[in-house]
């Protein structure tokens, strides 16, 4: 059995963390922000993959469960395991991980990339780290009695991604990319609402004051030389938080994998998208249970294949760029005194419990009042007429599709739970109605609430990352 870890007080620990782990994540190299260009060149591509199933006996995250009743491993559903995809033309490299896991702090990345880099060469600034953010499997982000930190086993992760990149390496060949895309309808749902659009009613005038749907789904398809197989990345917005037992597994991604590798003879690799707002399913039951949601990704996979047109690969860039999200410290202080003044009439709603409400005051009594912002790192890829951008929010489903369509580039994947773990970036009006993503989580991952136009903030940074891949 995998020791774990239950941090009591963590709070200071985390945002002091993740200020210096953003900075390793990119930021300090290149003055604070990086920059690769490949101009009209060969692109290659290569894909690693390494078992990261995970042992019996440890903590799986993404739902609450006091620390007296843990929600542990007893058995595997489907292995797991840490995928990379690395991408090289002329000077440029970039490594893009999917791991089947809940999710990933900033420093295990940070200590990822630096060995990546010295392994292999690929810029630490060029490797993302994404999380599927399957709930089927344990938590890499602190957080209070939503999954403890099994600190072995994220170890062997850490260590098997650099084997994936460095596989991934080896593997490169020359690669001509297809896109190709089409409606997975029936797969995903807007949780918070009946009343949401999606992305096809999207236009220019489309705003965050409705709450919106994606049903796109994104494949991205590498067919190399020499006998080389082809590989498949494919984006799509959607929880994998269709089993809530002790099986360990990817969820309905893992699903997906099998039917198409039966299918297409080959492997596609998940990549999440705006999935805050989102659950499995197509609405009828809150949590969609996992054959017919992935029935219908694998339909909406295949019909992409079929349609996908060839990229023009002019161009591999690469772009990183800070970004300081708004914290809401005035409501963080009334929190407090909200807990001070009566302890007991904290253990309900926003509080989630008594115990929880015990736990994050404990902590949060303890943190720095004088913080104004987070800091967090926001990446983005150019691939020809393709842009990928990085980010590591829950994003809701509005600023995805918001970001897609003001993008400088023909066709953008924006990609979530990347490089680290901020929580929910949801709208304005989940500030106001009080939704378990405003003003629960940021209790939960022990940081203090955003201010309410924090997650436009992110939106316009995310399209100045984008622009600078774009120029």
């Amino acid at each position: 059995m995998t020791p774990t870890i239950r941090p009591v007080s963590s709070r200071r620990g985390f945002l002091g963390g993740i200020a210096s782990s953003a900075a390793a994540v990119g930021l300090a190299l290149c003055t604070r922000r990086s920059y690769g260009t490949a101009h009209a060149v060969g692109l290659l591509a290569g894909e690693g993959v390494v078992d990261t199933t995970p042992p019996l006996g440890i903590e799986m995250g993404g739902f609450h469960r006091p620390p007296s009743n843990p929600r542990l491993i007893t058995g595997i559903r489907q292995a797991t395991s840490a995928r990379a995809l690395v991408l090289a033309g002329g000077d440029t490299q970039a490594a893009i991980v999917s791991l089947d896991m809940l999710d990933v702090p900033y420093d295990f990345t940070g200590r990822v990339q630096a060995e990546v880099e010295r392994r292999t060469g690929i810029p630490a600034a060029h490797v993302r780290v994404c999380a599927t953010h399957s709930h089927s499997m344990p938590a890499f982000q602190f957080s209070h009695q939503w999954g403890a930190v099994p600190a072995e086993y994220m170890a062997s992760v850490e260590k098997k991604i650099i084997e994936a990149c460095r596989l991934a390496k080896e593997d490169l060949a020359p690669a001509e990319v297809s896109l190709g895309k089409a409606r997975a309808v029936g797969g995903n749902f807007n949780r918070t609402t009946k009343n949401f659009k999606t992305d096809a009613e999207f236009t220019k005038a489309s705003t965050e004051d409705q709450r919106w749907l994606d049903t796109m789904l994104h494949v991205l398809r590498f067919d190399r030389t020499g006998g080389r197989r082809s590989l498949l990345w494919y984006h799509f917005s959607n929880h994998p938080v269709c089993f809530r037992d002790s099986q360990a597994g990817p969820d309905w991604p893992g699903i997906v994998a099998t039917r198409i590798a039966e299918k297409h003879k080959l492997t596609p690799v998940f990549l999440q998208g705006h999935a805050g707002d989102v659950n499995p399913g197509d609405g009828r039951i809150w949590i969609g249970e996992a054959e017919p949601t992935a029935m219908a990704v694998c339909d909406a996979l295949g019909r992409a294949l079929d349609s996908a047109k060839p990229v023009k690969v002019d161009a591999l860039r690469v772009a990183v760029e800070p970004c300081q999200l708004p914290l809401d410290m005035a409501l963080f202080k009334s929190w407090l005194e909200e807990y001070r003044k009566d302890p007991a009439a904290c253990k309900s709603g926003p509080w989630v419990d008594a115990g929880f409400a015990a736990a994050w005051f404990e902590s949060a009594a303890q943190q720095d009042l004088n913080q104004t912002h987070l800091p967090i790192t926001l990446a983005a890829i150019r691939l020809g007429e393709v842009g990928l951008v990085f980010h590591p929010a829950e994003l809701y489903s509005y600023y995805g599709l918001a970001i897609r369509r003001d993008s400088p580039l023909p066709d953008t994947l924006v990609v979530g739970y990347t490089d680290g773990t901020i929580g929910y970036s949801p709208d304005v009006n989940a500030y106001k109605a009080g939704e378990y993503s405003a003003l629960v989580v940021p209790k939960i991952l022990d940081y203090p609430p955003f201010v309410p136009t924090a997650t436009q903030t992110m939106t316009a940074s995310a399209l100045g990352v984008l622009a600078k891949v774009a120029a």
